[in-house]
């Protein structure tokens, strides 16, 4: 389960709203590009901003455009684990293949609290799982033996985005896993070396804007084929670090999109629009690949 490139899609905004029109558009070009599926309403859909009902209502168009078409994978972890609980239900009701689940940011739980949770999570639905590791957001990881002993306890525990920033972390989740059990990069830049210490897949950020050309890059490498692979990593690492790196996700990412004329300069605050010197580098980067 999991395998593949997944797209952290973004929320387009329009005088304050969802812009559902272009979200569909949106969709669309992945569904086109022959992705395996969509994750919306996580970090890179400015989940922290939506209000509960549209959280669940970008759940609810994402199920209906995808149409069984490419999978949906929804945002619904939270650091409540109640609330959790809440989203994911109503996620399963509205129909999504899965739920991601993002490791409890700024409570800071023990690695029990961590396993206890998700345990519960697991516990109150039939959705397929992939846990959500990234210390950046959340402060604290979620260890290997915990990954270890949920996958034991739970059947519906099936992947873990990993977002960590170390090779090491994918060896040594590798090495205590069931081999049905996948792991999937959530850097964009460490794709290829995640990929190669057994990483199945990507949940890609760069996708958005590049579908076709990240789910290239992804299928090669499921293919083993790393000579290639190389080639077209290295084709589009500088725009994969400068989206990530230019300022805090989904800035970069969003702004790329509106300078490609995909969607609004919009965020809600506390984000903001990119400065214009940094949207003057990146404007130049897309401009390499014909994309501004």
């Amino acid at each position: 389960m999991h395998r593949g490139l997944y797209t952290a899609i973004i929320t387009p905004f329009k005088n304050g709203q969802v812009d559902y029109d272009t979200f569909t558009q949106l969709i669309e070009e992945q569904i086109q590009a022959g992705v395996a599926g969509i994750v919306p309403a996580g970090t890179t859909g400015e989940s922290p901003t939506l209000s509960p009902e549209e959280h669940l209502q970008v759940i609810k168009h994402s199920v209906e455009v995808a149409a069984k078409r490419i999978e949906v994978i929804a945002g619904t972890g939270a650091n409540a684990t109640a609330e959790a609980i809440h989203l994911t239900q109503q996620a399963e009701k509205l129909g999504v293949d899965g739920s991601l689940q993002v490791c409890p940011y700024y409570n800071k739980p023990s690695q029990e609290g961590l396993f206890q949770h998700y345990r519960e999570v697991a516990r109150n639905t039939e959705l397929p799982l992939m846990l959500y590791s990234v210390p950046g957001r959340s402060s604290i990881a979620i260890e290997v033996d915990t990954v270890a002993r949920l996958a034991e306890c739970a059947d519906n525990i099936v992947s873990i985005k990993e977002a960590g920033g170390c090779v090491g972390r994918v060896n040594a989740l590798r090495a205590a896993l069931p081999e049905e059990f996948t792991i999937l990069s959530g850097d964009d830049p460490l794709t290829l070396p995640f990929m190669a210490s057994g990483a199945t897949g990507l949940v890609s950020v760069t996708s958005n804007l590049i579908p076709a050309e990240m789910n290239q890059l992804v299928k090669t490498l499921l293919e083993n084929d790393f000579v290639a692979g190389r080639k077209l990593h290295f084709e589009l690492l500088e725009l994969m670090e400068t989206l990530m790196g230019i300022d805090t996700n989904p800035v970069g990412i969003k702004s790329a999109m509106f300078l490609a004329g995909k969607c609004a300069n919009e965020f809600r605050l506390p984000l903001v629009p990119l400065p214009e010197d940094k949207a003057s580098i990146l404007e130049a980067q897309l401009q390499k690949l014909k994309k501004a």
